[in-house]
């Protein structure tokens, strides 16, 4: 068998050639992906940063724990509180301590050119949408936090230049390269919840990488920021926690621990946490696409052999011979395709880490790792989908009787068996069937990413499966319009595209594959924003919308009072805030939520309640929303506050699920120390628009904050704002665009050099040969839009599921089609087939047509 599979490929190496590198290019992918996917397994081991020089750090408890029957839960808190000053007093007499307070404090870098800045007291008021950083001289405001100078000691931070700070007005600054040029001496104006104020640098200290930090005197950030953060402890770890005791809601952090009370120490886990995901879901569509083309590849393969078949069969061969010569073929291609894959893949993968990095998809600090798992599995994955698809393909072939296969190589017939019209009829009843399920019973899991991901891949199959059906009566919709023009060329490709029925279904496979995938991906996700941008249009009635701009980050105290006191405006002050509840007593689930003042949320908003009255809000009140299990308006729900507090609130009113951005919301009282980091504005009725806009305005340049209509933000809200979605989104269909080009190429060269014959025919019957370039160049094209048409009815049902889940879930938006995306992916995909059809076939037609007709196979 070997010696006989060695002598096919030989004998038709253009066939095996292009299976190489099909199965070859998806094995690299897989590689690629998977060794770029491993590496997002382990964040990267860090120690602690703002108090890697402290002994003791003691800080509020920044997780909820709670006792349920199966163990204790924990869950993030949203706002943990302050170290109370009895808890500083106490621990005091146990050593020195040292208090740490952090609040923003953004920096105005001096001017450099030769303009004098304005000296006078007005203030320019900014035009709309300008940018918040922007100071009265017209420089950028750096986002920075303010710390007290003694805490500077427990990072360490070093003075390079300078002394440290004595006075009110004085400040020393960390410098970092790219970052404002401060240096000793420079006067700066200083944003800090105080207010803005001049202050001179006096020193300056190296960044440390984690944050940009201005350090005050202690005295002067105690009046900044009254609160605690956190508190250094010299003194042992043993009697601090003795001192405390063990229900003090504080935590005692040594050693590794003190990373805990760094800014943002799960940022590297949570940065890779997407990476994780869009990689995760390229490898599966590299997956799914090169074993569906590979697989398309070999069934073309195996059917283009029927007569070689057949002739073995007469010769004597058993079935189970020409099983064993076929899968014999196929596994060695699929190793040495495999191997080859491999190797491009590991050489593939530090670029695609690089450029993801580029592209802002991953951290700059994103790097492989030393795994070599994925090498392993890609090599492994590739020979069984070879061996997979040989087997799946040459079954047929092998039960053929002899003289059966013989006629069978004249034309295509039989083209589906039981078998396969069995799986065709499960998968599709499973991919109409699941959606129709999630329907009725979750419609906001059809709009979560695995779902829309995977959800194309069985409909794409079962359309696959049915292709050699559906081929003829598209093909000939797609002709109809050809084959009524003069001349006999239109008729031709209706009957080549009917005849060779295999053909034009290996060709229009991956362009299906492709086309289903780009609209559902790009479509969904599109929707999905429109959908969220109506919701906003729909909830929000403000005229004016002010938000912080950086999360985290409140409001400047002095704005959110001058703002307060606008006459002729209702004014809605919300605070950003969570709340936690113990769901069936196993697990906890955290809720976003805002904290609001109920008298003033309807006249700034429109929510979707389905049940009970926003006004009914209070502080022993909640409105929840129609995923949580608790749904009844006056029951009451035991909850978590976003600082650890426990809380059982009445339920005052239901939202409708929508797209998820229907949170929770409650009163100030149960903001769990949040701050105010947005405000939405209605002018009252009869109330001049004008000066309610210029007063916020001119509240706004004294603060930095920025003000803005409700357009704008909606604008700015609205959909194609999440660059980094689309990128990725780019990236994957990039992927299985590669793929599908491969498949094409591949197809259509084994398709045109097997039919120089037919080719000769035309030209003995009289045909140009410029007619019959430009012929076989129309019947790839409609090849091509075979399987674009096929991919459109997968894509527009996917999208019907989308949007009928939003309309159950009381969004009523349209669906967004991405006639672009979908337009570059055709024609992209009709120049290649038509490339790849014409070169061989010009070459085939150098050849004397009366040498080509009398050859034999």
């Amino acid at each position: 068998m070997l010696m006989l599979a060695l002598s096919g490929m030989r004998t038709r190496w253009i066939t095996f050639v292009g299976s190489f590198v099909a199965l070859a290019l998806g094995v690299g992918l897989i590689a690629a992906t998977g060794l770029a996917l491993a590496a997002t397994f382990d964040a990267p081991e860090r120690g602690p940063e703002r108090f890697a020089a402290a002994p003791v750090v003691v800080r509020a408890a920044d997780h909820l724990r709670v006792d349920t029957p199966t163990g204790t839960r924990s869950k993030p808190l949203d706002h943990p509180g302050p170290v109370g000053p009895g808890t500083a007093d106490r621990l005091a007499a146990l050593g020195r301590t040292v208090a740490d307070r952090t609040f923003p404090a953004d920096v105005t870098a001096p001017r450099t050119d030769t303009e004098e800045p304005p000296t006078g007291p007005a203030v320019k008021k900014p035009r709309t949408g300008a940018d918040p950083r922007k100071s009265r001289t017209g420089q950028d405001a750096e986002a920075r936090v303010g710390h007290p100078w003694e805490v500077a000691a427990a990072a360490p931070y070093r003075l390079t230049s300078g002394r440290a700070p004595a006075a009110p007005g004085e400040v020393v600054v960390t410098t970092r390269p790219g970052g404002a040029p401060l240096r000793t001496g420079d006067r700066v104006l200083v944003r800090t919840p105080a207010g803005n104020a001049p202050r001179t640098v006096v020193g300056t200290v190296a960044g440390r990488g984690f944050e940009d930090a201005v350090f005050f005197t202690d005295d002067e950030a105690a009046r900044i920021s009254p609160d605690i953060d956190a508190l250094v402890v010299h003194a042992d770890a043993t009697a601090v926690r003795r001192a405390l005791g063990p229900d003090s809601g504080m935590d005692v952090l040594t050693g590794h621990d003190r990373r805990r009370a760094d800014p943002d120490p799960d940022r590297d886990a949570r940065a890779l946490v997407s990476v994780n995901a869009l990689l995760g879901t390229a490898a599966g569509i590299t997956l799914f696409v090169s074993a569906a083309v590979v697989a398309s590849t070999f069934s073309f393969a195996v059917a283009q052999r029927r007569r070689e078949f057949g002739l073995l069969r007469t010769a004597g061969a058993t079935p189970g011979q020409i099983r064993r010569t076929v899968c014999a073929e196929a596994v060695l291609v699929g190793v040495l395709a495999s191997a080859a894959g491999v190797w491009l893949g590991a050489g593939a993968a530090p670029l695609l880490v690089g450029r993801m990095t580029e592209a802002g998809l991953a951290p700059p600090w994103f790097a492989l790792g030393d795994a070599s798992w994925p090498l392993h599995t890609a090599f492994w994955t590739g020979v069984f989908v070879a061996t997979a698809g040989a087997l799946v393909s040459c079954h047929r072939a092998g039960r053929t009787a002899p003289t059966e296969a013989l006629r069978e190589a004249a034309v295509d017939s039989r083209l589906m068996p039981a078998s396969r019209w069995a799986a065709a009829v499960l998968v599709l009843l499973a991919g109409l069937g699941l959606p129709a399920l999630a329907l009725a019973v979750d419609p906001g899991d059809l709009l979560g990413r695995k779902s829309y991901i995977t959800r194309p891949m069985l409909l794409v199959v079962g359309f696959a499966l049915l292709a050699p059906v559906l081929v003829r009566p598209v093909g000939r919709l797609l002709t109809w319009l050809p084959a009524r023009l003069p001349g006999a060329t239109g008729v031709l490709i209706r009957e080549n595209t009917a005849a060779g029925v295999r053909r034009t279904a290996a060709v229009a496979a991956p362009v299906l594959i492709t086309v289903a995938l780009a609209a559902t991906l790009t479509g969904t996700v599109a929707t999905l924003e429109e959908a969220r941008a109506t919701e906003a249009r729909t909830a929000t009635t403000a005229d004016f919308v002010v938000t912080s701009g950086q999360e985290g980050r409140p409001l400047a105290p002095a704005f959110v009072e001058r703002a307060r006191a606008v006459e002729g405006a209702v004014v809605s002050v919300s605070r950003s805030t969570a709340v936690t509840v113990l769901e069936e007593d196993t697990a906890l689930v955290t809720s976003e939520a805002r904290a609001v003042d109920p008298a003033r949320l309807a006249a700034v908003s429109e929510l979707p309640v389905t049940a009970g009255r926003l006004s009914d809000l209070d502080d022993d009140a909640i409105v929840v929303n129609e995923e949580w299990l608790t749904t009844r308006v006056g029951d009451r729900v035991t909850v978590w506050l976003g600082d650890g507090r426990k809380a059982s609130l009445r339920i005052a009113a239901v939202l409708a699920t929508g797209t998820g951005d229907n949170g929770v919301y409650v009163t100030r009282r149960n903001a769990g120390g949040a701050g105010v980091d947005r405000i939405d504005v209605k002018v009252a009725e009869g109330a001049d628009r004008r000066a309610v806009a210029a007063t916020l305005h001119t509240a706004g340049a004294a603060t930095g904050t920025r003000v803005t209509t409700r357009a704008e933000w909606l604008a700015a809200n609205g959909p194609g704002t999440n660059d980094q979605t689309r990128t990725g989104l780019r990236m994957i269909l990039g992927i299985a665009l590669l793929c599908t080009a491969t498949a094409l190429a591949n197809t259509l060269v084994m398709a045109t050099s097997d039919r120089v014959r037919d080719l000769a025919v035309l030209r003995l019957a009289g045909a140009t040969a410029p007619q019959v370039l430009r012929l076989v160049a129309a019947e790839a094209v409609v090849a091509v839009g075979v399987g674009a048409v096929l991919g459109g009815v997968v894509a527009a049902v996917n999208l019907l599921v989308v949007w009928g889940a939003l309309v159950l879930l009381g969004v009523m938006s349209a669906v967004v089609v991405p006639w672009g995306t979908l337009g570059l992916v055709v024609a992209a995909a009709a120049l290649l087939a038509a490339v790849s059809a014409v070169l061989p076939a010009s070459l085939a037609l150098r050849t004397r047509p009366v040498e080509l007709a009398g050859a034999r196979e």
